[in-house]
């Protein structure tokens, strides 16, 4: 992922049409779709984006998405402003229409060294915003809490801080972009604290690098509890379009939405199912 660069990034994932395919008709083309359309946004998602809109450009050769990516671009603003036809966010707008498509989990991380193993959600809250300042408030060593913090433009620190509730936060005690230098830097930081997609914090448990994925609410993190939201700190991964998107862009999210696209989006993220409906009582057999 590249970030941090002053100019918005811009992939270009087409398959450019060519010479050949130039005066290619549109009903000639897979489901008459044809044209360019331009994916928003900045955050974790970008990978998945960028899979995502190859695999759409294979099934449809007469399209091409690019994406910007970048921590300049507002890619709400972008959207009504007809710059961009999809944000990629995770929260919605009353002037736009958002369709779920991933649950991201976010893992709370220490270093390896630190002996808390398990926080409450309002910990984790109090921990981000310094009511928590040493972990010897949670029996841990009496050392001062060091917050690795992320940027407050990025969808990942916005999701998180709506989920706890937070407005204001506490002096970081360094701000890092990508979740890779996050874990990094917590990983030599014995006193520090960070959040990152949980996706790549479990691999990065998993491969060795010294850090805990720390249990919230007592709740083990992992794909079935942020599914069923038993796992507290989640985020949605919303498109959000026009409330009357073109032929294009419907295109792109109903195939976010399908087997396929679900299937890119769980190489990072949680598969997006709505809550179950809560279960009707069943009628007293003595009814007539």
């Amino acid at each position: 992922m590249v970030e941090g660069r002053r100019a918005p990034l811009r992939i270009f994932l087409a398959l450019s049409l060519a010479l050949g395919t130039a005066g290619l008709a549109e009903e000639e083309t897979s489901a008459g779709l044809i044209g360019r359309i331009v994916v928003a946004g900045y955050g974790p998602e970008l990978p998945v984006m960028q899979d995502m809109a190859k695999a759409f450009e294979k099934v449809h050769p007469g399209t091409a998405l690019d994406i910007e990516w970048d921590r300049t671009v507002k890619a709400v603003d972008m959207v009504k402003a007809g710059e961009a036809q999809i944000a990629v966010a995770d929260h919605e707008d009353a002037t736009l229409r958002g369709v779920p498509i991933a649950w991201d989990g976010i893992a709370a991380v220490v270093n390896s060294s630190n002996p808390i193993k398990e926080v409450t959600k309002e910990q984790v809250r109090e921990l981000l915003t310094g009511k928590i300042a040493r972990w010897s408030d949670l029996d841990g060593a009496d050392t001062k809490v060091e917050v690795i913090e992320r940027p407050m433009d990025q969808n990942l620190t916005v999701g998180l801080y709506q989920s706890l509730g937070i407005t204001e936060r506490r002096a970081p005690t360094r701000t890092v972009r990508s979740d890779e230098q996050a874990l990094s830097t917590v990983s030599g930081k014995d006193s520090g604290i960070t959040y990152v997609s949980l996706a790549t914090a479990l691999k990065a448990q998993e491969d060795g690098v010294p850090i805990r994925v720390l249990l919230v609410d007592r709740v083990e993190p992992g794909e079935p509890t942020v599914k069923d939201g038993r796992y507290p700190l989640r985020r949605l991964v919303i498109l959000l379009t026009s409330k009357q998107p073109d032929p294009l862009t419907e295109a792109f999210v109903s195939f976010a939405q399908s087997p396929e696209g679900q299937r890119i989006v769980k190489t990072m993220f949680v598969p997006y199912s709505p809550a179950p409906a809560q279960p009707q009582h069943a009628r007293s057999s003595s009814a007539g």
